[in-house]
């Protein structure tokens, strides 16, 4: 008979082993988004019938990756002042927005490889209903366009941030750059 104090001390090391695969599979794919689950296990310094143990795929691995940077990255943009004008405000958000794209874009290149089409935009919904309610503040205060949809507007913010993230890994765009490009891009998509 398992004595009771031994599950909850089994799950509490189960759940200290999943924090550890996530972290592990985020800092590697961050920087390699081909990292091997051989290569994520060794980091978290687990082995691999214990990674699998948890994640039964790759996919499952790096979904629960990226749902961990979006978590974190959530905490940032939480803390962006919007209040105000929306241009500026707009600026403020892509300036957060770029700096967590960028750390992440081998994270979201390797979800693209992975999860199924449309889920990695599925995990970004808290982010875009953001860029959503913000480009709809500033359309009512009449320094954003009303003539494209505003669905469409919300998906050119997202496709210039992932744009700039490929031409700084291409290596085509310099990563001190970005930002700018970014912010300048975006104001002129939605002032028109």
């Amino acid at each position: 008979m398992v004595a009771p104090s031994a599950h909850p001390k089994r799950r509490a090391d189960a759940e200290r082993n999943i924090a550890r695969v996530v972290s592990a599979a985020r800092t590697l794919l961050s920087s390699d988004p081909n990292a091997t689950t051989d290569d994520i296990a060794q980091a978290a310094g687990v082995g691999r019938m214990t990674l699998y143990g948890h994640f039964r795929t790759r996919a499952d691995l790096v979904e629960a990756a990226l749902k961990e940077a979006l978590r974190a990255g959530e905490e940032t943009l939480a803390s962006v002042d919007l209040t105000g004008d929306a241009s500026a405000a707009m600026s403020r958000l892509l300036a957060s927005s770029w700096q967590l794209t960028a750390e992440s874009a081998a994270l979201l290149a390797a979800a693209g490889d992975v999860l199924p089409p449309g889920r990695v935009r599925e995990l970004h919904d808290e982010p875009a209903r953001r860029v959503d309610q913000l480009i709809r503040r500033g359309q009512e205060q009449g320094v954003f366009r009303t003539d494209l949809p505003t669905a469409w507007l919300v998906s050119a913010v997202h496709y210039i941030l992932d744009g700039a993230a490929k031409e700084v890994r291409a290596g085509r765009l310099d990563a001190r750059d970005a930002a700018d490009a970014v912010t300048k891009s975006v104001q002129s998509v939605l002032t028109g």
